[in-house]
């Protein structure tokens, strides 16, 4: 990474929404009289990703970090907005010839390594798959080389190569992953929660293979996760999402030294941290609300101790306050 590219947003990412129609069969909805229903499993997502830089997104289960990282390797087109990717309508180009080239470009890992993996294939064919699909490398010599290199380079070894997934451990199989992701040598790769389905010893490698790839071939992370101590260990910036919308960003120690949403300081708070035993922790108040029927406002204001008719009434806006982007109009009239 030259000078000129240091500080430059890799990613840009701008109103992404992913509006899901999860309806009943119509002639259901006709005996029934019954509506379409409508999922927005994303609501106007927007930020940046600096090259080089790691970026999380954190929240509750179902709050819609997954359907982010798809739309961010084109799983899924976008409802409404886009993402802009070295200057490039990323979205227009994955509908064309020229979008093989945007995919390899950008990779994903995916959460489960156990579901991730062909079965039916051995490690050699799994990871080769991409060089072969992409016209970087035919079959020979030179792609039994390439795929041993991989292999190596997330602390396995080339002798695994005839190995089917079963035998490896959860650990070994997520490395497989991330070796098949490195194959096409991508600038910017999507983690989809890449060690919530490891043990927690196994988390702490596979990250640590993940940060010291990072630094040798600079690569760019979206980071997807639920865990906020592994939040801490590998993120630069910090997002936190509730009901498909982004409520706080921040850079990573700004957040966790004084977290501005009353979201984020809930989640901080359910943490259990070794110097403040005795302390009295809030748990995280109430439930996530259906998706389907969300509240009006802020959506978070069922669960808020600050919300007030404002709040219940008109939705606010993410915005620079105190230092950091937050949607609170709780912070922005100073009340917390």
């Amino acid at each position: 990474m030259n000078a000129a590219q240091a500080g430059v947003p890799l990613v840009e990412v701008r109103d992404l929404a992913k509006t899901f129609d999860v309806s009943a069969p119509w002639l259901n909805r006709m005996i029934e009289r019954k509506p379409r229903q409508l999922l927005n499993a994303v609501d106007g997502v927007s930020f940046e990703i600096e090259r080089g830089k790691t970026l999380a997104l954190v929240g509750e289960s179902g709050c819609g970090k997954s359907t982010v990282a798809r739309l961010m390797v084109g799983l899924y087109g976008p409802t409404r907005g886009g993402m802009q990717f070295d200057n490039q309508d990323a979205h227009a180009a994955f509908k064309t010839p020229e979008g093989r080239t945007l995919r390899r470009r950008i990779q994903m890992i995916f959460q489960d390594p156990y579901a991730s993996l062909n079965p039916r294939w051995i490690v050699e064919d799994i990871i080769g798959e991409p060089l072969r699909e992409h016209g970087i490398l035919s079959e020979g010599p030179a792609l039994k080389q390439r795929v041993g290199e991989l292999l190596q380079s997330v602390g396995l070894s080339p002798l695994d190569m005839p190995k089917y997934p079963h035998q490896f451990s959860g650990g070994q199989r997520q490395r497989i992953s991330i070796a098949r992701a490195l194959a096409t040598q991508p600038e910017f790769l999507v983690c989809d929660e890449p060690t919530s389905a490891l043990d927690v010893s196994v988390q702490a490698q596979v990250l640590n293979i993940m940060k010291d790839l990072q630094r040798e071939q600079g690569l760019t992370y979206l980071f997807i996760s639920h865990n906020l101590a592994v939040v801490r260990h590998v993120a630069d910036q910090v997002g936190v999402m509730y009901l498909g919308r982004l409520v706080e960003v921040a850079d990573k120690n700004m957040l966790f030294d004084n977290p501005q949403h009353p979201y984020t300081r809930m989640l901080l708070d359910a943490i259990p941290q070794m110097k403040h035993t005795g302390r009295s922790r809030t748990p995280v108040q109430g439930e996530v609300p259906n998706p389907l029927n969300p509240p009006t406002g802020c959506t978070f204001h069922p669960r808020c101790p600050h919300a007030n008719a404002r709040c219940k009434a008109e939705r606010p806006p993410l915005q620079m306050l105190r230092g950091v982007k937050v949607a609170c109009h709780a912070v922005e009239e100073g009340r917390i």
